[in-house]
């Protein structure tokens, strides 16, 4: 069967995640993370796309990603894939792939779902109890967006930008929201959409890129349709 086309339009976040083969290991010392968040950098500014929010865990990664045009998010996951699995083949003499399959990726609303997508995906370390705070964690963007360290892979959103006037309490402000627990349904419907690569929406954004793809961007409803009197 033939794959359905992604669901990709310009100016809409995508939140990304790619997995290890087998669910193996793709980082094994800090040198590897410089390399791929470097490669990440020049990349996706070679392909007009903006990061907001990443996190690399050992054996999978988290990109919050806005592109200029379609198509960038994929030229920034095959150029940086290839690039990658290159650097780690030659350092480790390894043969063969590193990533399982293709990446996943999901759209998502900029008004309801953005800033939880923030929060998710930095706090992949929190979950997994690698860590108490993600503060903690130097491999992910939480630095710069709650913190306010430099960072030159990380853009904020305009959403993100609304939340203050100035980058101190821009960070104040993401900083009180990040540290508050996501709701297991919000972490369930983030992951689900994911798996899926459906849109992370509200109806109404869902409503829009249905009318923009001329295609369902979400679950079908199941059944049969209802019928009508004529």
């Amino acid at each position: 069967m033939a794959r359905r086309p992604r669901i990709d339009l310009p100016g809409i976040p995508q939140h990304v995640v790619q997995r290890g083969n087998d669910r193996q290991p793709c980082f094994f010392t800090d040198a590897d993370r410089h390399r791929y968040l470097q490669d990440l950098k020049e990349i996706a500014l070679r392909e007009h796309c903006d990061v907001h929010a990443y996190v690399l865990m050992t054996n999978h990664v988290h990109l919050l990603m806005t592109p200029e045009n379609s198509g960038q998010v994929a030229r920034v996951m095959q150029a940086l894939g290839r690039s990658y699995v290159r650097y780690v083949n030659d350092r480790y003499r390894r043969t063969g792939t590193l990533w399982e399959g293709r990446y996943k990726s999901s759209l998502v609303d900029r008004d309801t779902y953005l800033l939880r997508c923030y929060r998710y995906i930095e706090l992949n370390p929190v979950r997994a109890k690698m860590c108490s705070d993600p503060a903690e964690y130097a491999w992910s963007s939480h630095g710069a967006n709650a913190l306010g360290l430099h960072d030159a892979l990380v853009h904020p959103h305009p959403t993100y930008l609304r939340l203050g006037e100035s980058p101190e309490e821009r960070c104040a402000a993401y900083r009180a929201i990040a540290l508050e627990t996501l709701s297991d349904e919000d972490i369930e419907a983030i992951r689900l959409h994911l798996q899926r690569q459906h849109a992370i929406d509200s109806d109404r954004f869902r409503t829009a890129i249905e009318a923009q793809l001329a295609r369902p961007a979400g679950p079908l409803k199941i059944g049969r349709p209802r019928k009508t009197r004529g």
